[in-house]
């Protein structure tokens, strides 16, 4: 994998990370495809949930920054070329109380990497 493609996917996970960790819906904003779509399980169904939902929730929520919350969680533990314009990124974060295990399609599309697609888990530390 060349480096520069690394490199720029590396640029939109450290954006999402950092929305994340702040509770910065404009950096989410920035690191994902206006059209994405968050999936997880819920009750032994599939539960989607489009990004502008997720951005409210997030919006609701005190962020694991104001909270001291140390960044110790997260890592990346892969990148794969899918395509010239496609990548899949397995990570874990964390909030307090929880870590998320989450799985990104990012495309490279209107000049820039977006993440498209998340599908996440979640456990309790």
């Amino acid at each position: 994998m060349p480096a520069e493609f690394t490199k720029q996917i590396i640029d939109v996970i450290e954006i999402y990370l950092d929305g994340l960790y702040e509770c910065d819906t404009a950096k989410l904003r920035r690191a994902f495809n206006e059209h994405a779509c968050l999936l997880s399980i819920a009750d032994g169904k599939v539960a989607s949930l489009p990004l502008e939902n997720w951005c409210k929730l997030v919006e609701g929520r005190a962020s694991p920054k104001s909270q001291n919350f140390a960044r110790t969680h997260e890592r990346i533990l892969q990148i794969q070329e899918t395509a010239p314009n496609g990548a899949v990124v397995r990570l874990q974060c964390a909030a307090p109380g929880k870590l998320f295990t989450d799985q990104l399609t990012l495309l490279k599309a209107e000049g820039r990497w977006q993440i498209v697609n998340k599908v996440f888990h979640t456990d309790a530390i």
